[in-house]
């Protein structure tokens, strides 16, 4: 499984770099806020469809872009089958504008439970992967999420609520929480990188108010094979599923679920029910 995920992911990735040189005669297409889309993310994610269906045809695919519907199985299915769960182009608008922050990410699930997963950076070729239980990997080295465990030495990753301008309001004083604590906090505008980042250690935490399964379904898996927790708001597991998410090494994760717990209390009601 997880040889047929980088198999696609290599190939949406030489989709996107191929274009990258044209990517200023682009017709941009707004699915919503600031939230774009080009025929580069739909080629993308045609190339990774079509290897993996040339190598499993019985395998359903949910991707971003052209079978979005797919979610409702996604991480819940009782019956059966091998699903990929694909994001052909993580930072769209970072691609857009010319900004190194991109990435195809991949996860596959069989009988509902995440397998396997491969996220690769289409700028430096960065490859990251997991089986479950058998560890994460980067570029075919070990890797592990960070030791650090004091809030004032930690770098966190985060996501800024930028389609749902109205939970502004509930992030804006968890961002300031996590400012005055930490070492500092970084937005690159791709949450598969990010997680990647939790994943390899470059980052001891993670959180964002919203994020899509093709998002997040790789990045779960390498964060908790590289020794990490990832839950919802709640501090529930996470699932493949349009959730919250809060990431980290165990100590980090822990400190800063409590730490957006207390700058924003009434934040969950404001989500839409993500189970």
């Amino acid at each position: 499984m997880l040889d047929v995920a980088v198999a696609a992911a290599r190939r949406a990735v030489a989709v996107v770099r191929a274009r990258a040189p044209d990517v200023a005669q682009l017709h941009w297409d707004e699915k919503g806020p600031s939230d774009f889309v080009t025929d580069v993310d739909r080629a993308a994610e045609h190339a990774l469809r079509t290897e993996i269906l040339g190598a499993l045809p019985d395998a359903r695919v949910l991707g971003e872009e052209l079978s979005p519907t797919e979610v409702a199985a996604a991480g819940r299915s009782t019956t059966r089958d091998v699903l990929f769960v694909a994001d052909p182009l993580d930072g769209t608008t970072n691609f857009l504008h010319g900004y190194p922050a991109y990435a195809v990410s991949i996860a596959v699930l069989v009988d509902g439970e995440l397998t396997a997963a491969v996220v690769i950076n289409a700028v430096t070729g960065d490859t990251y992967t997991a089986t479950a239980g058998h560890g994460a990997w980067r570029n075919g080295e070990p890797m592990n999420v960070s030791k650090i465990v004091t809030p004032s030495r930690a770098l966190i990753g985060t996501g800024f609520p930028f389609s749902h301008l109205e939970w502004l309001d509930s992030y804006q004083p968890q961002f300031a929480a996590v400012a005055r604590q930490t070492a500092g906090i970084r937005r690159a505008g791709s949450a598969a990188l990010d997680l990647a980042d939790v994943a390899c250690g470059r980052f001891e935490g993670f959180w964002e108010l919203m994020l899509a399964p093709w998002d997040i379904a790789a990045g779960i898996l390498l964060i908790r094979e590289a020794g990490g927790i990832v839950t919802d708001l709640a501090g529930e597991p996470a699932y493949v599923a349009h959730t919250p998410l809060v990431a980290g090494n165990p100590v980090i994760h822990a400190w800063l679920l409590g730490t957006l717990a207390r700058a924003s209390p009434t934040v969950s009601p404001l989500l839409p029910n993500t189970r």
